[in-house]
């Protein structure tokens, strides 16, 4: 396993540890250490969000994947991190607490078609490590798969593995989704994903927010993002929160000329907003 520089917030390079799967990365949000795993080596996604830092970003789903090879990187990583000295020669002061493991990487993980015996995995790695129930299993995922049953199945298995999931909401409208995500997916349909999703394990809505040609979300999009919020509340949906953040690191899309972070007092005013419609924000600008 090749020992990556000195980690930090802006660089989550997945091939920093020269594994295929399993890559170590401080995350801003999770506030330590996050052990990513990459089920989409091959940089397809059935999305194409025009902020994705995946370069070389292409349409479709998850390859093959070699469990085995998957199982041995990560015990590997899990190791040199709990018992050996990764902590202190690659990750900054204040951040050196394993914090969780997370399915991310360059697309989206529940396209793999052996997610259920991805998660049967990592689920015996931390049993065999002791760390079930003590660190976060986190899925982060667009949730446009959610309503297949392979994944509805697999999401509720996370739940007993201290599961939490991160379904990304960017937008409540069809014209936001087309623009930031860059899909056609009704966003009812995505609403209804998102309550299936959070009835079977831990959820939190993953909302990012960025100028677009110079200007932030319109209050029309605003507006609507809050009356979903309002919605998730009548209807007794069980989200956990919002967690709300900005570009910390950048595009690698086309359309990255045309992005920019906005400033914080922005999202804390927003955060507030989000706040009084009732749902609790984690603002990471």
């Amino acid at each position: 396993m090749a020992r990556p520089s000195l980690l930090t917030t802006h660089d989550h390079d997945r091939d920093s540890a020269g594994m295929t799967y399993v890559y170590p990365v401080v995350s801003r949000r999770a506030g330590g250490v996050s052990v990513g795993i990459n089920l989409n080596p091959n940089n397809a996604c059935n999305w194409a969000c025009v902020y994705c830092q995946v370069p070389n970003l292409t349409r479709g789903t998850a390859p093959e994947i070699d469990l085995a090879r998957l199982e041995r990187e990560l015990r590997a990583m899990l190791a040199d991190i709990l018992q050996g000295d990764f902590l202190q020669a690659c990750v900054p002061e204040g951040a050196r607490r394993l914090n969780d493991i997370a399915l991310s990487g360059n697309g989206e993980p529940t396209s793999a078609t052996v997610f259920p015996q991805v998660i049967d995995l990592i689920g015996r790695v931390m049993t065999d490590l002791d760390i079930a129930g003590k660190i976060k299993l986190v899925l982060i995922t667009n949730g446009s798969l959610a309503d297949r049953p392979r994944v509805q199945a697999s999401i509720r298995k996370m739940a007993d593995l201290n599961g939490e999931v991160w379904f990304k909401f960017d937008s409540a409208t069809a014209t936001g989704m087309r623009a930031i995500n860059q899909t056609r997916i009704a966003p009812e349909k995505q609403f209804e994903r998102l309550a299936a999703t959070a009835r079977l394990c831990p959820t939190w809505l993953q909302t990012c927010v960025f100028a677009l040609d110079g200007k932030p979300p319109s209050e029309a999009e605003q507006a609507a993002y809050l009356a979903a919020v309002r919605r998730i509340r009548s209807e007794g949906i069980p989200v956990r929160g919002v967690l709300l953040y900005g570009l910390a690191r950048p595009s690698m899309q086309p359309q990255a000329p045309r992005l920019a972070a906005l400033p914080a007092a922005w999202l804390e005013a927003f955060a507030d907003r989000i706040r009084a419609a009732g749902l609790p924000v984690k603002v990471s600008p």
